[in-house]
């Protein structure tokens, strides 16, 4: 029960408790609960039974108190579970899809008693929608639209909360003696974006026949699972709270590396590998690679092996997608893929100047601490009003806070003056040029009217493209991952402009963008962009989601010389579209 969990669960139940039409004043005590607890940088299921430790969290009284150490003592609290009771769990659902906001949830169930997605999919095609006060035909439209995407994204996992998942469930199973080594295989080892379940793979001195049955008991009594779905000789299969399936695989050391390059997928990059055994004159399966006359082990217990066994160089996971890497990998061409430790700047992130947590300081400091040797303070301008913003004035202001900042540092790290700004439904930017000029980084980005006919929105970013500062475009095509569809465009428009004007293309390396996604990716170098990866951080701790940037960038087959922040400071300004 993280930090995370926790605020989503208090956030939901004052949804909840609006839906319910409570106290005004009860609904906004937990939201601001769910935000002192998001903002927090140590763990409250440590420190759960400290009274004064939770009391000292602003936002916190005796009664909040309470409900955290139910939380983290069961996964609920009565108020939770005394609503979901009256409303049903399902009733949540509703609540993720766009335009329905509690007071929306409520009218629907008093008018309708909607209380699912189905049902209101059918109140929609049966007309009933339109009849309630403030159902448009455009919010109509809008439902069913979120509705579809729900269904498309039902059942995944970002690649974050998956990650998280994987290595709270090694942690445990660790702890078991004769346990050595936890291995995240399937989609989440490749780097997908997301991913359907996960799937594990353990091995040691207890993997042995002998004791495995008491490894396998230890497993599927973790305690952080709802259900326990099977369990075998060598397997447990078993549901998280949040229902994403893992699947825990025991094996011999001997054919650890076999079963790994099997488990890891994907589907045809295995029925590609295993036709090329065959016509070796082998059989490749989960136990190993063997000859076809005598089935005779020869590699199994390293997935190298076994790559070099079949004549071929060793693939990263991130390549197995059957694209071309063990054609690649046969004629030792494959690329040097960037690695977190090539990155030498982060150019996106935000400050308290306007919705980040952290100051211009801290995030200098932070990023110094990982190696970097520059950053650049982007933060909102005034179009993101629910940022609060910065407008000409205080976006100068803010240039000299951020030099100061820099002069402070003493050549420690480099911090340069930046700003996200709007990209306005003209396609003109949110600043005035003699404000944009004091930059160093100007990074542009599309924050609203995400509906617009492709060609409208294609000519907007072309226009924006057009502005003699703008030296980014970032998360180039607005989408929000499991939540959010790219908005409508012509992406290789966009990119050929942004190519040959010298703007350089961003990939946002936060997991809940991606954005450009690893096929974009491909196509931005094939068309010669320049590509820059960036956190878009919000906080300290948020400078760490670069790892998943650079999962995105290798699956791109991208290497250092493809990026530009794997410059030096210096050479990475110079690298940018030249200012006016």
């Amino acid at each position: 029960m993280d930090n995370v969990t926790i605020a989503r669960l208090l956030d939901e139940t004052a949804a909840l408790l609006e839906i319910d039409a409570a106290d005004p004043f009860r609904i906004r005590s937990y939201r601001r609960a769910a935000e002192a607890v998001e903002q927090q940088t140590q763990q409250l299921a440590e420190i759960a039974q400290d009274p004064k430790a939770l009391l000292a969290i602003p936002g916190i009284g005796k009664g909040m108190a309470a409900n955290v150490r139910d939380l983290v003592a069961t996964g609920s609290m009565p108020l939770r579970d005394e609503l979901l009771t009256k409303y049903r769990p399902t009733m949540l659902d509703l609540l993720r899809l766009p335009g329905m906001g509690p007071k929306t949830v409520a009218l629907l169930w008093s008018a309708l008693e909607i209380s699912d997605i189905d049902a209101l999919e059918a109140a929609a095609k049966a007309g009933h929608l339109a009849k309630l006060p403030r159902f448009g035909q455009k919010l109509i439209d809008k439902i069913a639209k979120g509705i579809e995407d729900y269904r498309k994204n039902s059942g995944r996992f970002r690649i974050d909360d998956a990650d998280e998942t994987a290595a709270r469930i090694a942690a445990l199973i660790l702890e078991f003696p004769g346990i050595d080594t936890v291995t995240p295989a399937g989609s989440l080892r490749r780097g997908r974006e997301t991913v359907g379940d996960l799937d594990l793979l353990v091995t040691g001195p207890a993997c042995e026949p002998d004791i495995v049955s008491a490894a396998v008991e230890h497993v599927a009594g973790l305690p952080l699972i709802s259900q326990v779905i099977a369990k075998g000789q060598n397997k447990v299969s078993f549901l998280m709270r949040n229902n994403l399936q893992v699947d825990v695989r025991l094996l011999p050391r001997a054919t650890y590396g076999a079963a790994l390059q099997y488990f890891t997928g994907s589907k045809m990059h295995n029925v590609s590998l295993r036709q090329r055994a065959i016509k070796q004159g082998f059989t490749l399966s989960e136990y190993g690679l063997a000859r076809l006359d005598d089935n005779a082990i020869v590699a199994g217990a390293t997935e190298a092996d076994v790559y070099a066994a079949l004549g071929l160089d060793y693939i990263a996971p991130e390549l197995r997608e059957n694209c071309g890497e063990i054609e690649a990998a046969a004629t030792y061409t494959l690329p040097a893929l960037i690695t977190r430790a090539d990155i030498r700047g982060d150019v996106h992130m935000h400050t308290t100047a306007t919705d980040g947590a952290d100051t211009i300081l801290a995030m200098a400091e932070a990023a110094l601490a990982r190696g970097y040797g520059y950053i650049a303070i982007t933060d909102h301008s005034k179009n993101l009003a629910m940022t609060n913003g910065l407008d000409d004035a205080r976006a100068l202001e803010h240039v000299r806070q951020i030099r100061a900042v820099d002069q402070e540092m003493n050549g420690r790290i480099r911090v340069f003056p930046g700003i996200e700004v709007d990209i306005l439904l003209d396609g003109s930017l949110d600043l005035e040029d003699s404000t944009l000029a004091e930059m160093d980084v100007v990074v542009a980005s599309i924050h609203s009217h995400f509906g617009l006919p492709a060609e409208q929105q294609t000519e907007r970013i072309l226009r924006a493209l057009g502005n003699p500062y703008l030296r980014i475009l970032g998360h180039p095509t607005g989408r929000i991952l499991l939540r959010r569809e790219p908005y409508a465009f012509d992406l290789d428009k966009v990119l050929r402009k942004a190519s040959a004007l010298g703007v350089a293309v961003e990939h946002n390396a936060s997991p809940a963008r991606a954005d450009l996604n690893d096929r974009n990716l491909r196509l931005a170098k094939e068309l010669g962009c320049r590509i820059s990866v960036n956190t878009d951080a919000h906080s300290t701790d948020e400078l760490d989601k670069m790892r998943f940037g650079i999962t995105q960038l290798r699956r791109a087959w991208l290497s250092p010389s493809d990026v530009l922040n794997t410059l030096e400071a210096d050479a990475f300004l110079a690298a940018l579209r030249p200012r006016p």
